[in-house]
């Protein structure tokens, strides 16, 4: 299975694509960010952020894609500019699998730094270096969360 990450925002989306072995291990295929100019309008940032990740899922074509949902943000505007971010990945077609465990999953609970989930990151995926930026980090863990919860629903399913 093949899933995309998306850790979203306005001037920088990150996004992280990681594949599932039949082994049950998990390989790195891409990641990276997606950054929009502070002179465009926010219309215009939400297109180029939807065309650029329509180009990103036609080269990869994910199995899923897991968005990390909006927790808590003190500041409104920058509330409302995630929201209208995360609407632009989901309607490039990232709507098969959201989440809104990245750090919590990852690293085991929502408090964690930047740098705790890129060392998270780092060990779970195998890598030699620190994925960087953040952003794409975080988008990397947001996919590797989909990948362990689908088997927990999976193992629970079998269950019932």
């Amino acid at each position: 299975m093949l899933v995309i990450g998306i850790d979203p925002g306005t001037a920088i989306t990150g996004y992280g694509l990681v594949r599932e072995q039949s082994d049950g291990t998990l390989r790195l295929v891409d990641y990276g960010v997606i950054q929009t100019r502070a002179t465009l309008t926010p219309p215009q940032r939400l297109l180029e952020l939807h065309q650029r990740l329509r180009e990103i899922l036609l080269l990869h074509q994910p199995d899923c894609a897991a968005v990390e949902k909006l927790f808590f943000q003190r500041n409104v505007r920058t509330a409302f500019g995630v929201g209208q971010a995360r609407g632009a990945h989901v309607g490039a077609g990232c709507t098969k699998k959201t989440t809104r465990e990245g750090k919590p999953g990852v690293v085991g609970y929502g408090g964690a730094d930047k740098n705790q989930v890129q060392h998270m990151v780092r060990a779970l995926l195998n890598l030699e270096e620190i994925p960087s930026p953040d952003d794409a980090a975080d988008a990397l863990a947001v996919a590797i969360c989909h990948i362990h919860s689908a088997k927990i629903k999976a193992l629970a399913y079998q269950a019932d």
